[in-house]
């Protein structure tokens, strides 16, 4: 069976203000660098195939810190990029509020490409690791909308916060995947 541990990218500036980073290619922070190594700790208890990484700079930072401690081959997904948040990025939520009160915000990846885009990653993933161990390193939107997608809307998009350099788990079998657990942050130092 397939297993992939989903790992939100550690902190940045942005997040910490309480910024919409998304395409917004924003690197981490200090202590977003030390939830990496923290993670790359944690992970390395476990043996692993291969990282996957999206193309932002604050996942491939968090992709290589963590693979200072596993030591595994990074391949960069498109995939997994972190959904385009349009004239909304670079604003907290407040002033995405106040910008764009009916909520239609221009350039806005919509739910749907966003779920398509992401699940043919996952897919691919299926496809070109079969019954490996894959650490994925990608984004708070992307990593809820598949939380979201595969609970039917019981956890992830809307419902849970995801904190940075989280982890959740998810297992192909019976040809369908399960949610192990998510938002898991005991590896993390208070």
């Amino acid at each position: 069976m397939t297993m992939i541990c989903l790992i939100r990218h550690g902190e940045t500036d942005w997040n910490a203000q309480n910024r919409i980073q998304g395409r917004t290619d924003i690197p981490l922070n200090e202590k977003g660098k030390q939830q990496a190594i923290q993670c790359g700790k944690y992970l390395a208890l476990n043996d692993w195939d291969v990282i996957i990484s999206s193309p932002l700079k604050r996942a491939r930072q968090t992709a290589e810190l963590i693979n200072e401690n596993t030591n595994l081959p990074i391949t960069i997904m498109d995939d997994f990029i972190e959904r385009c948040f349009g004239d909304g990025e670079g604003l907290t939520f407040s002033e995405r509020q106040e910008r764009f009160p009916d909520g239609v915000i221009p350039g806005y990846e919509s739910t749907e490409t966003l779920i398509l885009r992401i699940m043919s990653g996952i897919e691919k993933i299926n496809e070109q690791y079969p019954k490996k161990k894959v650490l994925l390193v990608a984004h708070g939107a992307v990593i809820s909308s598949i939380l979201s997608h595969l609970s039917n809307g019981e956890i992830g998009s809307g419902k849970t916060r995801l904190l940075n350099a989280c982890i959740s788990n998810l297992q192909f079998t019976e040809n369908k995947w399960m949610i192990q657990n998510y938002n898991q942050v005991d590896h993390l130092e208070k």
